[in-house]
């Protein structure tokens, strides 16, 4: 399991890099890269793991790795970057950002709790609601600033960008397979569910690339991390990840807690943003927020094991 986490983390970053070398190839813009295909190559982790699970008959992994993930992304992987440095949020956040995370996340609510099951239309239609929302986003891209940290990557070789994706696909193809059969061991080793190994060592295995992509940049005093990018990795994460993978096969709920505990956290996590980017200092998340967000993930994981 110690082995697919690293992997997933060494694949997730050579994949990311090769994504947006070969994009810059084609003379696609960098907000373009940025909404689809840094997306994809960042959700890539959570979709190998899911896919991976629902055809070896681990549902719970497929669904709880999603919720697990989306939960740190916000409590653990926001909470420590806000801890490190300020975190500005934009207008973005408010109109379109925010809104769509909590429709994405209330439309997998009702869809597993109307038969406790994500099935292929279901999925279809997370999968196509994700398509429309980066279309949108896209038309209202214009005029928008983007990070020039990812410039260096224009001139890199046709040659390495191959071995880049080789490299990240094998990493990310074993590390998910890995990942998962390590986890169900050690579900039964030590005798708790698989949902609870998924929601929180698997999910926090596979939001580690973006915990150490939004560290690293803090350190390094690059431009301000933007909310919107986290949140967008969290509608990823339920339209293409779940969306896929219920259309390739669907999800059946066989632990009722998924419903009952952790899809409640994920949706009070997703809705606790808005009132912490007004309450202490409109427009910023810092270290109060982050230090409450940290918290609150400490209490998610104490509730969940114990």
């Amino acid at each position: 399991m110690l082995l697919g986490f690293g992997l997933l983390v060494i694949g997730g970053e050579f994949l990311v890099r090769a994504s947006v070398a070969l994009s810059f190839k084609f003379n696609i813009s960098k907000m373009v890269i940025g909404l689809t295909v840094v997306s994809f190559a960042t959700s890539l982790p959570e979709l190998l793991v899911s896919l991976n699970a629902a055809l070896n008959d681990s549902p719970s992994i497929a669904i709880n790795n999603v919720i697990g993930s989306n939960i740190a992304n916000i409590g653990l992987v926001l909470g420590i970057t806000a801890l490190i440095g300020t975190i500005y949020v934009d207008k973005t956040f408010y109109k379109i950002n925010w809104p769509a995370m909590m429709v994405f996340s209330f439309l997998l609510y009702y869809f597993l709790y109307n038969d406790f099951k994500l099935d292929a239309v279901e999925g279809a239609v997370l999968f196509l609601s994700l398509l429309l929302f980066i279309a949108y986003l896209l038309k209202q891209s214009d005029g928008i600033e983007t990070d020039d940290s990812i410039d260096t990557l224009t001139m890199i070789s046709n040659f390495k960008i191959v071995i880049w994706l080789m490299i990240g696909g094998v990493a990310l193809f074993f590390g998910a397979k890995w990942l998962v059969d390590g986890a169900v061991v050690i579900a039964q080793k030590i005798g708790v569910s698989e949902a609870v190994i998924s929601v929180s060592i698997i999910a926090v295995g596979t939001s580690i690339p973006e915990l150490a992509a939004s560290v690293i940049a803090v350190i390094r005093k690059e431009k301000a991390i933007s909310l919107g990018n986290l949140i967008g990795s969290n509608i990823f994460n339920i339209g293409s990840v779940l969306g896929l993978t219920a259309m390739i096969k669907p999800i059946v709920v066989e632990d009722t807690e998924i419903l009952s505990r952790d899809v409640v956290w994920m949706l009070l996590f997703a809705g606790l943003l808005l009132p912490l980017t007004l309450f202490f200092k409109r427009h910023e998340i810092k270290k109060i927020e982050g230090f409450l967000l940290v918290f609150l993930y400490g209490v998610f994981i104490y509730t969940v094991f114990f």
